[in-house]
């Protein structure tokens, strides 16, 4: 298991909860300025992750006020960049940071340096309900002190491109923390990392000042997930796929050279899973193998037959039959969900 944390406030008697809070965010973050609108009720809950020297925290406090000054930042500077994801029963989060205002809701991402002041505070008296990253600004590399002036304070969506990519991965690690191990800290630090400086690079257009290797795996990152969104699509080709992220079929070939596919591949893996799925679905027993190639992306009932049975050592129509022996029925998607 990856080595965690808990800091609950409903640990300490209430008249002590909101300044145990603010020691705890003080040793996560920086020393800070908070307020609280009635600190006697104050209840909090934080689970710190430690990957390395990224540290990753969800957290659910109430409704609060976050103020970093610069006689604070004189007095002691961890010299961290902080992120935040605003996630679904959040309250809005009002940022104002190097000269930055913005307006925070669910899905919403928003970056701070421990080094400037900077006011964060709810809009109203519900929780804030996200997922705090702590990250040593030295990682960032070439993405300068300068260039990230034009992105610390404002809102940077959530729900797509980079974005959408960081907000699944911080979702899905923190609610699944407990299937990795502590050998795996590393790994997900770097993976982190990148992802973290994806929707950075994104909005100050400062693709040309990351490392090369830096640029090709978030290149790689938005392939896959382009793929995963349009494998369904008879006209995908790895030639398609390279005009859509404006790069040549050469370059995007040796992109996935690393990864021990061709894109060609992970469009064809992605169809035959489809369809496996759609296959030993008991609510589809009545949609004809050939409805099933189709909807799944593939043009050919023949090349289907012969590229599953080829994948997975059996026909289609002898992989259904033994996929629903063993099932029951019951609902299910139809071919065109997902």
């Amino acid at each position: 298991m990856l080595t965690q944390a808990v800091i609950r406030t409903d640990d300490v008697p209430p008249r002590d909860r909101f300044a145990f809070w603010q020691e705890c965010m003080t040793r996560t973050m920086a020393p800070m300025e908070m307020s609280a609108p009635r600190p006697g009720e104050f209840r909090a809950r934080k689970r710190l992750l430690y990957l390395d020297d990224i540290t990753l925290w969800p957290t659910d406090p109430g409704s609060s006020r976050y103020r970093r000054t610069p006689r604070l930042i004189r007095r002691s500077d961890p010299g961290l960049l902080h992120m935040t994801l605003v996630l679904p029963g959040s309250g809005t989060i009002r940022v104002d940071h190097a000269g930055h205002r913005s307006v925070n809701e669910p899905y919403d991402l928003y970056f701070l340096d421990t080094s400037r002041p900077y006011d964060v505070c709810s809009d109203d008296e519900r929780r804030l309900v996200g997922v705090g990253v702590e990250i040593p600004r030295s990682r960032l590399g070439a993405v300068g002190d300068g260039a990230l002036t034009g992105v610390l304070g404002r809102r940077i969506s959530g729900r797509r491109g980079f974005g959408g990519l960081l907000t699944r991965f911080l979702t899905q690690l923190s609610e699944e923390s407990d299937t990795y191990r502590s050998s795996d800290a590393p790994r997900l630090n770097g993976v982190l990392l990148d992802l973290v400086t994806g929707p950075i690079s994104h909005e100050l257009d400062s693709q040309a000042a990351l490392p090369p290797q830096t640029r090709d795996r978030h290149l790689v990152l938005a392939v896959r997930s382009f793929v995963g969104r349009h494998f369904r699509d008879p006209g995908l080709t790895a030639r398609t796929v390279a005009a859509a992220h404006h790069v040549s079929p050469r370059q995007l070939h040796r992109l996935f050279q690393p990864e021990g596919v061709t894109v060609a591949g992970l469009i064809h893996h992605q169809r035959l899973e489809q369809a496996r799925r759609f296959l030993a679905d008991p609510a589809l027993a009545a949609a004809p193998v050939h409805t099933i190639a189709t909807r799944s992306g593939f043009t050919a009932p023949a090349h289907f037959s012969r590229s599953f049975r080829t994948a997975y050592g059996t026909s289609p129509t002898d992989y259904r039959r033994s996929a629903l022996r063993h099932t029951t029925a019951l609902p299910g998607p139809g071919p065109d969900a997902g």
